[in-house]
């Protein structure tokens, strides 16, 4: 009897247990798949972290609405890592230890990820890092981080290949470049891919500068740009020095045969708004443009669309909502393929898998990196104005490289592009 009577107990105690209130032990099938991660949500990259988490949303409520994963819901677990990457160790610490998160995803950009990556590593844990710049070399190529940077095996040299190939192409072929480049991680890394591409590609180079991070008259460093006289102007900035290059440059009147290069504030569209018609003739790097007709990328877009005139973020969200949804895609296949939340086996599934995603298929290498390179280069044309309304579809941004996805051709010498 009192055997039977403490059998009993065992069992109420193991269904409690399996309650909402469970923080330990082996989780029951109706709790939710915790998906962890640290997000900027104020500081410098907040306008970029807002479409992140926006599309994140997206994500868990589709696998929500189809049945979760392995019968379970996802609930999204996040913190705001202001930006700041001595916020991220603390976060990933309490993310794994209090919170008990079963996946983990992100955070974004290079600072955070590579912050994330040594409690990620000493936990055997796996993480898909969202648009970080070769953080996984670093990292000795750790077999659990994967990328959504979509440079492909090439590496950084993509943020500038098109540039130059484009250049080449004209005729006559412009023989002189300048580069120009932030005092920064990612600026600097680009700015190094541009050498490399314009000497393999014959140009001389006749002017290359850094600029400190907190330049905010970027008059005189325009104007030392002009002075070299250069065929051609490649620039790699963050969103705010993109747009004091680009006002600096219309004001003293610089005019080379093509301008433009690895200017992430032209991929915001609240920049392309706020700069209006000078941006045009600018060719600028870009990873998606909504002309590309994956399984629910435009659906994807229309959703983020009409979420995002409610929460303030970027209205577009072109550069950055579609990589964290696939994020979420590549996630949620590698657990449904393997029926697991083992990180090792999540891991191997995506070694050795390619993944239809809302960016196109995905497979990886063995550092993590995606095997082709996903990087575009756009040319705004016929920008009037400062309204949203034509930047939508990017009709006014037509992609010129590579071929085989152009939707329009480029307009030279900049002169005649920003022109018409």
């Amino acid at each position: 009897m009192i055997l039977m009577k403490h059998g009993i107990l065992r069992l109420l105690a193991g269904v409690v247990l399996c309650g909402p209130l469970l923080t330990t032990g082996p989780a029951c099938a109706a709790d939710p798949i915790k998906v962890g991660f640290s997000m900027a949500l104020t500081g410098g990259f907040a306008p970029i972290g807002k479409q992140i988490l926006t599309a994140l949303e997206i994500w868990r409520d589709d696998v929500n609405a189809k049945g979760g994963l392995l019968g379970r819901p996802l609930k999204l677990v996040f913190y705001d890592d202001q930006s700041n990457p001595a916020t991220v160790p603390a976060i990933y610490t309490k993310l794994l230890a209090l919170d008990h998160a079963d996946l983990l995803v992100g955070p974004y950009a290079t600072p955070m990820i590579a912050a994330a990556m040594p409690g990620i590593m000493q936990n055997n844990r796996m993480t898909i890092g969202i648009l970080g710049l070769s953080v996984n070399k670093r990292f000795n190529n750790y077999p659990r981080y994967f990328s959504m940077t979509p440079l492909g095996p090439e590496g950084p040299p993509a943020f500038s290949k098109g540039f130059f190939e484009l250049a080449a192409a004209q005729a006559p072929k412009p023989r002189t470049v300048a580069i120009i480049a932030a005092d920064g991680e990612f600026p600097k890394t680009s700015s190094e891919g541009a050498r490399q591409n314009a000497k393999a590609a014959g140009f001389e180079i006749i002017y290359d500068r850094t600029y400190p991070p907190n330049t905010a008259d970027f008059a005189p460093v325009m104007r030392a740009v002009k002075a070299a006289n250069a065929d051609i102007v490649f620039a790699a900035a963050y969103p705010p020095d993109t747009v004091g290059i680009v006002r600096a440059a219309d004001e003293i009147g610089l005019a080379p045969k093509m301008f433009g290069g690895s200017l992430i504030g032209l991929t915001a569209t609240a920049i392309k708004m706020q700069l209006g018609p000078l941006v045009n003739g600018l060719v600028n790097y870009e990873s998606f443009m909504p002309s590309f007709k994956f399984a629910g990328t435009a659906e994807l877009m229309q959703r983020y669309e009409a979420k995002a005139a409610s929460l303030g973020v970027d209205p577009l969200g072109y550069a950055f909502a579609p990589f964290a949804y696939a994020t979420g895609q590549l996630t949620a296949q590698a657990v449904t393929e393997t029926k697991s939340l083992d990180p090792e086996k999540l891991a191997a599934y995506l070694h050795s898998h390619t993944v239809e995603t809302v960016v196109g298929p995905l497979a990886f290498g063995a550092d993590g990196e995606w095997t082709r390179s996903g990087i575009i280069f756009t040319q705004f044309q016929n920008v009037n104005g400062h309204d949203l309304g034509q930047f939508k579809g990017a009709v006014k941004e037509p992609i010129v490289w590579p071929k085989p996805l152009a939707t329009g051709s480029l307009i030279y010498p900049y002169e005649r592009a920003k022109a018409e």
